[in-house]
This record gives C-alpha cells, structure tokens and sequence, in this order.
C-alpha cells in the first residue's frame, strides 16, 4: 500500500502519514549513535565515531561534533553531507542574529529557524527531507543551559537527557533507570555516558577512538567548550571497567557465599 504513497514527500498516506519522512527517520535510527545529557553544571555531548580506518588523515576527517558559535555547539546522526549543508546553515543564522542584534541568538532561536528549513523540505515538490538528526548544547542568558534536538521533519524539542541513533531505545531505557534530574553533576553525565555508550555501540571493547566527547560550563562568565582528548576519554573509559569488574567479583563472591551456605 505504501509503494503508491511514498514516490513524493508532498502526498499523504490514506492513514496520513508522509512515507518519505518516515524512510528519514529510519535511516538515522541506523546511524551512529549521539547523546546528550544535561548536568547542573554543565552538558555532554557523546558521539559515535564509526569510521575508525588507520588510513585516515584525522586532522581533515569529518567530526561528529561541531561547533556554531560561542556558546553552542552541537552532534549530528545520519547522512554526513546533509549535516554539512545544515552546519552551514546554522553557523549563518547565528552570525546574522549577531550581526543584527549585537548579541548571541539564544538557542531555541537558532533551533527553530533551522527546523523552519528542515520543515520546508518536507512540505515541497522536487525536494527530499535531510536525513540527518541533531542534538544541540548551548547556554544563554535566558534559560541557561539547554539541550535539545531536532528531527528530519521539522520537530524539535527540550530535553533533560537523550539519545539518536543507533540503539537509542536501550539509551534511553538506561537514562530513565539512572539519570537523576536536578542532582546529576557534570562528573557523574562523563561516568553515565561512557556506560551507555559501553552498552549501546556495536563493539565488544569500548576504546577512546570509537567516541567523542564534549563538555559545556560556564567559567568566569565566559562559555567554555571542550572537546575531550583521547587521553582523557580513555581514562573515563578505564574508570569504568574497573568499577565493573569490580561489581562483578562482589557478585561472584555473593554467588560463592550462597553455594556455602546452602
């Protein structure tokens, strides 16, 4: 039934559903994963690296995180070079409003002007929604820190923790079991991060070059964007074994104990 609905993004199903966005959205379900947690005192963002080839000159490989302007920066799911296009496009809004009004473009403004693009895409002929999904971190003078991500169709929203890509339904599983709203510090989003995307990539040992981290604080009245270095993921990632081995040998010696006693 869906063959004669999904040649055009302009034509509605007869259950009123736009096939070509769909077909959008499940293509970033299979992209690499990206997350975004939001701490009291900062925000994350954790992205999937999947194309890790020796070979690779990394000072001219595509990142998965980038930054906008001053106070915001963002992480992309899906098709590469829609994401560029769109990068693009963000960075001019976020000059113009500077330009204009002398001060930065608050975030959900700079948000929602993109999703007004992304919108059109879906809404007029000859044209295909961008397959690209996008997660934001940003601070303003209004609302503070914020996050918040967007999708091919033009839908955006606030979050407190989130996850796009692929395995996204076992993130979030996992943020809502452990992610604690209000009480999380920016030291403990690094530790929960690294455990979900432990949990979530497809690959039997987490390493430094398979993700990549950002942190966004506030210091000195300045915002100050960090993107972590190898050493320092690597270290994240090594705090983590060890509290899960030794998790382990508790419950190993739990087990021992009960055969004991019985």
């Amino acid at each position: 039934m869906s063959r004669r609905y999904d040649t055009r993004t302009t034509i509605f199903s007869p259950e009123g559903r736009l096939y070509q966005v769909e077909y959008a959205l499940e293509a970033i379900s299979h992209a690499g994963t990206s997350l975004g947690i939001l701490a009291s005192d900062g925000i994350l963002l954790a992205a999937e690296k999947r194309n890790t080839n020796k070979l690779l000159d990394e000072l001219n490989y595509s990142e998965k995180i980038y930054k906008l302007n001053d106070d915001i920066c963002c992480s992309v799911s899906g098709i590469t070079s829609d994401a560029n296009v769109l990068i693009n496009e963000l960075r001019l809004i976020a000059q113009r409003y500077q330009l204009n009004y002398q001060e930065p473009v608050p975030c959900e403004n700079l948000v929602s002007s993109l999703c007004n693009i992304k919108q059109a895409y879906t809404q007029f002929g000859g044209k295909r929604p961008f397959g690209v999904s996008i997660l934001y971190m940003g601070w303003d003078k209004q609302f503070g820190y914020q996050l918040y991500q967007s999708d091919p169709s033009g839908n955006y929203g606030g979050w407190k923790a989130t996850c796009i890509g692929n395995n996204n339904q076992t993130a979030i599983s996992i943020l809502k079991q452990e992610y604690k709203i209000g009480e999380t510090k920016l030291a403990d989003a690094l530790k929960l991060a690294v455990k979900i995307m432990s949990k979530t990539l497809d690959t039997t040992k987490l390493t430094s070059e398979k993700i990549e981290i950002a942190t966004l604080t506030r210091e000195n009245g300045k915002t100050r964007i960090k993107i972590l270095g190898e050493k320092e993921v690597s270290e994240l990632i090594k705090h983590y074994e060890d509290e899960q081995a030794k998790l382990e040998a508790e419950k190993l010696a739990k087990e021992k104990a009960a055969q004991q006693s019985k």
